[in-house]
């Protein structure tokens, strides 16, 4: 008797992966990542814009009001908040041993990180309508037309796909979540912090104003403001010359981590 017989009869990739993404999902309602994913924007909210807004109205950002600009920052902050929780998940399930056990099954090799991608993009999903309805509280509106507001809501679903695969990545390599938690805080601290989401990059000292300005988080920073409009005329225009460089950088990232998650797979299957 064969191992396939022996398996029994063999689910369609796409039933496995249903399942598979099925059970994450149901997991993280249970176990309150979902809550957690939706109190996220509200806590990231009233940390940055209750405390900033007085004083960066004083020294100025351009826009018509800080909420406006901040709102992008927001958006940011709660897809990589779920893309820690995506690297938590793929760490735990590498030190319980749980992906050698799925290489054994009948199924395709990528098809768990395929599952956990599927349920980090639900709660980044859950996040960002969170992050939204925030914003509305405090007063962001989105000023450009219906194909720009599905532009920032398709652009910040693509942005929590790259954190989510570079955080899987680097959670199921390090087997460690307690880790990979930490080793996920630096940069997003230094990215987070030293960005043009919560002050423009004038603001900063002369010598870091070029990083500020040009790193991925800014870039995203940008593309997102200039979907989402402004009445001041300052946002930006949606177009490649605003659009572009966060594009590009979101695009590269994807492409990286995909790699480098392919080298893993293939490495599992030798």
């Amino acid at each position: 008797m064969t191992s396939d017989q022996r398996a029994g009869p063999r689910l369609p990739a796409v039933a496995q992966w249903w399942v598979l993404a099925g059970r994450l999902i149901r997991q993280s309602l249970r176990n309150g990542e979902v809550l957690t994913a939706v109190a996220a924007p509200t806590v990231f909210t009233i940390g940055f814009y209750v405390p900033l807004n007085t004083v960066m109205n004083l020294y100025g950002h351009g826009l018509s009001s800080y909420a406006q600009f901040l709102m992008p920052m927001i958006v940011m902050q709660s897809v990589a908040f779920c893309a820690s929780a995506a690297a938590f998940r793929a760490a735990t399930d590498a030190r319980d041993g749980l992906n050698a056990r799925f290489g054994s099954l009948p199924m395709p090799l990528a098809l768990p990180l395929t599952a956990r991608l599927t349920a980090a993009t639900y709660r980044a999903g859950l996040a960002l309508a969170a992050a939204v309805v925030c914003g509305f509280v405090i007063g962001v509106r989105f000023y450009g037309t219906a194909a720009d507001t599905l532009g920032f809501l398709a652009f910040a679903l693509f942005i929590a796909l790259t954190f989510s695969l570079g955080a899987d990545v680097v959670g199921t390599l390090s087997k460690s979540p307690e880790a990979t938690t930490q080793l996920l805080i630096m940069p997003q601290l230094i990215l987070g912090m030293v960005s043009t989401g919560f002050a423009p990059a004038e603001q900063f000292p002369s010598w870091l104003q070029g990083f500020a300005r040009n790193q991925p988080i800014s870039q995203f920073v940008y593309a997102l403001r200039a979907l989402a409009g402004d009445p001041s005329g300052n946002a930006g225009v949606v177009g490649w010359e605003v659009l572009g460089p966060g594009l590009a950088w979101a695009c590269g990232l994807l492409v990286a981590f995909a790699g480098w998650a392919a080298v893993i797979v293939m490495r599992r299957s030798g």
